[in-house]
């Protein structure tokens, strides 16, 4: 198949999913309504809450959902073959991912900013809440060991990504200030930005950073990972708007800019898809397409980060509650057309079927190396753009787009902490909880050896523990749509199919890691499912109680004909 056929095809259906069933979504389900008053208002601090405009929270909102994971899961996943990957990126998006992460920015709004984690204490209980809040901790612990490791592998990998990848940070904290101090013309900066951030990577593929071998008796990589947690560290203190806001803007700017070049590229090489569609020579040892497939591909279809995202710090920057939708659903899209762009980087990047074979040789083969070379083939054979600086642009976006995932989650964590603490009747600072998180992270990369790559020791149960939480996210939006009277059914849909895909894919691991041996694997992987089987059979009584318990009253706005602006 030629790859810009089905490049058409998937953009097509993700445009039709934001332009069509968002606005059912939008004014039929959710009621946004544009006169409420928005946390970010209510609440606002400078720092947490801040009133922002929508494009430049989509940007924070949408690099921060999207990470490495929707480049590592589909280039992963084509090992199957391209069919079942590109219709679970396409339906997932539009039916899945969209109105959950819509659905948790609305739920969060509408109960004072609070995380989803806090609303899993009011909608469902304080057994669960509990439960919940270990499920997110060890989520987001998983992110931001195994995103610092990824970071460090490409900075040593692709080394003329160095200079770009830490100049972005530069020119996100002057785009603040241009913004929030100076109030200058958002084009002129935006446009000022990415024409600084391409110059960087020009500079950088000129001008390659190579670390000697070792370094603060450090290996490079682990050097890479111990820098990576101290900036986050610090990053993750500082007021949204100075650094996380336009340093996730510029990013989405970026990204859009990289997937431009990389889908121009397709539709003037129109490279064929050398993989199959259905791949029935799978390497041996390469697990079930059902459901592995579905735990695989999480960022890219539907994503339980995305519920912590969009309840914990995109909630408190929203202007008008209308602007969810183009901010929640999206941002689904954009990390969409990124999980297909990977597709197809993955699969007609390369010149033959073997050579294709030759890098899936084993499940787990190809990730962000298959799509920075195969990306990267497919920019030099359309736009002549050369090879060192094609591989150089999409490997800056891969790592841009991972870091500011780890800045974000390392300050998620820090909620969860200060949330847990709160739970016990106590208060901890910002910068002890901060601390307490750096300690997990570091002690975790470094509890294997030094070379700091401890994080993809848990990296295993990211897939299954994400979607798992996807499911309880989506249990919260249905009860509140039962509790308010109305359907749940684009809620409960998504819930069951992704909650019994994700399970069941927990427990095909649990016996893995039992036939492995590996025992520390084995005990997370059953404590986390407990904990969601627990979380969901608390979830379906409160959704019964929900039918048979009057309605909740509804928001003195929904009263009024629902507004959009």
């Amino acid at each position: 198949m030629n790859s810009l056929l089905l490049a058409a095809i998937g953009i097509a259906m993700l445009l039709a999913g934001y332009f069509l069933y968002s606005r059912y979504l939008g004014s039929r389900v959710y009621r946004l309504n544009a006169r409420l008053r928005t946390p970010a208002h209510e609440f606002q601090d400078g720092v947490d809450f801040v009133p922002t405009n929508k494009y430049v929270l989509w940007g924070h909102h949408f690099t921060s959902v999207a990470g490495a994971a929707p480049i590592v899961g589909p280039a992963v996943a084509v090992i199957w073959g391209w069919l079942p990957a590109f219709l679970w990126v396409t339906l997932g998006t539009v039916f899945f991912a969209g109105m959950h992460d819509l659905g948790a920015l609305w739920a969060s709004i509408r109960n004072r900013g609070q995380s989803i984690g806090t609303l899993s204490g009011r909608y469902i209980g304080a057994r669960g809440r509990n439960l919940f809040l270990v499920v997110i901790f060890l989520l987001l612990l998983m992110v931001n060991t195994a995103f610092a490791v990824v970071i460090g592998g490409l900075l040593v990998n692709t080394p003329t990504a160095v200079i770009p990848v830490w100049g972005a940070i530069l020119v996100a904290l002057l785009i603040g200030q241009a913004i929030y101090r100076w109030k200058l013309n958002l084009v002129a900066v935006s446009v000022i930005g990415v024409v600084a951030l391409y110059s960087l990577i020009i500079l950088g593929d000129n001008a390659p950073v190579v670390l000697p071998e070792t370094v603060m008796g450090l290996s490079a990589e682990a050097f890479w990972v111990l820098v990576l947690f101290l900036y986050a560290g610090v990053a993750s203190m500082l007021p949204v708007w100075m650094l996380l806001q336009p340093r996730d803007y510029i990013n989405g700017l970026q990204l859009f800019i990289g997937l431009g070049i990389l889908y121009v590229s397709v539709l003037i090489a129109s490279p064929e898809i050398v993989a199959p569609a259905m791949n029935s020579n799978v390497p041996e040892g390469t697990p079930s397409l059902v459901p592995l497939l579905f735990v695989t591909i999480a960022c890219g279809a539907i994503s339980g980060f995305h519920g912590i995202v969009s309840s914990g710090t995109s909630a408190k920057q929203l202007d008008k509650e209308t602007d969810a939708r183009f901010v929640g659903y999206f941002g689904a899209v954009g990390e969409g057309l990124l999980a297909l762009g990977s597709i197809i980087a993955a699969t007609a990047g390369y010149r033959t079927l073997a050579d294709w074979e030759a890098v899936y040789s084993a499940f787990n083969q190809g990730g962000v190396a298959a799509f920075v070379e195969g990306g990267g083939a497919i920019v030099n054979a359309g736009l002549g753009i050369p090879a060192s600086l094609s591989a150089t642009i999409l490997a800056t976006m891969a790592v841009l787009f991972a870091a500011t995932t780890m800045d974000t989650g390392v300050r998620l964590q820090r909620y969860v902490v200060q949330e847990a603490v709160g739970l016990a009747g106590k208060r901890i600072g910002t910068v002890l909880a901060t601390v307490i998180v750096l300690a997990f992270g570091l002690g975790l990369s470094f509890s294997i050896s030094t070379d700091g790559a401890g994080g993809m020791r848990i990296w295993p149960l990211f897939g299954t523990t994400n979607q798992i939480l996807a499911g309880l996210t989506l249990s919260i939006v249905a009860v509140m749509l039962m509790r308010k009277r109305r359907s749940p059914l684009p809620a409960l849909v998504p819930l069951v199919f992704v909650f019994s895909m994700s399970v069941a894919a927990a427990i095909v691991q649990v016996g893995q890691f039992y036939s492995d041996g590996d025992w520390l694997l084995l005990g997370l992987d059953v404590v986390i499912l407990v904990a969601a089987l627990w979380v969901i059979v608390e979830a379906v009584g409160s959704m019964a109680r929900a039918r048979r318990e009057p309605a909740d009253e509804e928001d003195p706005v929904d009263a009024e004909p629902a507004v959009e602006r």
